[in-house]
C-alpha cells in the first residue's frame, strides 16, 4: 500500500515528497538521484544502456498493469521479484518543475538490462557490457560517480561539486592572471552554508563573468591594466556545460585584481547578487526563504557610529 506522501499511477509510483536534487546525462544516458538518496535511470537513460528504442520501454510500462502479462513483462516481472522487491511498480514519477520525470529505480533497470542481455533472441552486446557495468560497480556507485553525487547529505554533494570546480580551474589559468571563479569563492561559501546547492543548475560565477565583462570593456580597462585573454577550462562531466568542453572563458591581468575585488564587493554583492538570487527563486531553482537568507548574509554589517 502506497504512504500518504505518495500517489500510486497505472503504472508507477507520483513520490510527492521527494526531489530530483542532481541529474545528468552522461553519454546518452540520462541518470540522477532522489532526494532520499535513490540513484536512477531515466527511461530513455534505460532505453539507451540496453541497445533499444526508447519507445519500446514507453510500450511496456504502458502494458505494466494489464491483467494479462505478456511474456516479456512477465520475465522482467520475475527477475524483479528474484531480487526481492515489488514488481508493480516500474518507476517513479517524480514532479520538478512542473513536469513529470520518471525515474528507474536500481532493481527495475537490472531487470531489465539481464532481461535484454541474456533472455532476449539474438546477441545484444550493448545490453550485456551494461549489465555487467552495473554489476562490477554496483549501480549506485556507478550513478553516484557519473553525477558527482556524494551520499552524506545535499550539503555534502554542493561541497563536492565546489571542490570539484575548483580542482579543474586550479591549473588551467596562466601565470600572472586570475579567474573569476577563483575569485570569488568568498561568495560561494557562504550561499552552500545558507542552504543554496550550487552546482550544475546553479553557476554564479556565469553571472559575475558577464557583468565583469561588460565593465571591462565599458571602463577600457584593457588600456589601464593590460589585455585580457582567454583560458581553457572544463567543467566537471555531471555538469550540463561539460558537453561543450573546453570553455573558453577570460582571465584578468593580476593588475586588476584590486580593482576586481572592489567592483566586486561594492557593486555585484551590493546590487546584482540580491537579483540574481531572486531571479533563482523566481524560476524554482532556490527556494525564496533559502535566497532571502542568503541575501541576507551578504548585506555589510553596519559601522559603529564614530565616537564624539
Amino acid at each position: 500500500m502506497p504512504s500518504s506522501n505518495s500517489l500510486t499511477t497505472a503504472h508507477g509510483q507520483l513520490t510527492l515528497d521527494l526531489d530530483i536534487v542532481v541529474e545528468a546525462e552522461i553519454d546518452g544516458v540520462g541518470m540522477g538521484v532522489l532526494g532520499d538518496g535513490t540513484p536512477f535511470l531515466t527511461l530513455r537513460g534505460l532505453a539507451r544502456m540496453c541497445g533499444i528504442d526508447h519507445t519500446t520501454l514507453v510500450k511496456l510500462t504502458n502494458e505494466w498493469s494489464d491483467v494479462t502479462f505478456k511474456a516479456r513483462e512477465k520475465k522482467i516481472r520475475d527477475l524483479i521479484k528474484a531480487q526481492g522487491y515489488d514488481d508493480t511498480v516500474f518507476f517513479h514519477a517524480v514532479k520538478k518543475n512542473g513536469t513529470i520525470h520518471h525515474a528507474v529505480p536500481a532493481h527495475v533497470v537490472m531487470a531489465v538490462l539481464e532481461y535484454y542481455a541474456f533472455e532476449v533472441s539474438g546477441e545484444n552486446a550493448h545490453a550485456l557490457r551494461s549489465y555487467r557495468i552495473l554489476a562490477k560497480k554496483g549501480f549506485s556507485d556507478f550513478v553516484y560517480a557519473q553525477v558527482g553525487y556524494n551520499p552524506d547529505g545535499k550539503v555534502s554533494l554542493a561541497w563536492q561539486q565546489f571542490h570539484d570546480r575548483v580542482s579543474l580551474v586550479a591549473n588551467a589559468v596562466p601565470a600572472g592572471y586570475f579567474s573569476v571563479y577563483q575569485e570569488i569563492a568568498g561568495m560561494i561559501v557562504p550561499m552552500i552554508n545558507a542552504g543554496i546547492d550550487v552546482g550544475p543548475h546553479i553557476v554564479p560565477d556565469i553571472s559575475v563573468g558577464l557583468r565583469w565583462s561588460k565593465h571591462w570593456v565599458e571602463e577600457n580597462l584593457d588600456i589601464i591594466h593590460g589585455a585580457r585573454k582567454k583560458y581553457l577550462h572544463d567543467y566537471p562531466v555531471y555538469f550540463p556545460q561539460a558537453p561543450s568542453n573546453p570553455q573558453q572563458p577570460y582571465c584578468y591581468p593580476d593588475d586588476a585584481l584590486g580593482e576586481f575585488r572592489k567592483w566586486f564587493r561594492e557593486t555585484y554583492l551590493a546590487d546584482h547578487l540580491p537579483d540574481y538570487l531572486s531571479n533563482q527563486a523566481r524560476i524554482g531553482k532556490i527556494k525564496p526563504v533559502v535566497a532571502t537568507k542568503a541575501i541576507e548574509s551578504f548585506k555589510r554589517a553596519a559601522l559603529p557610529p564614530k565616537a564624539k
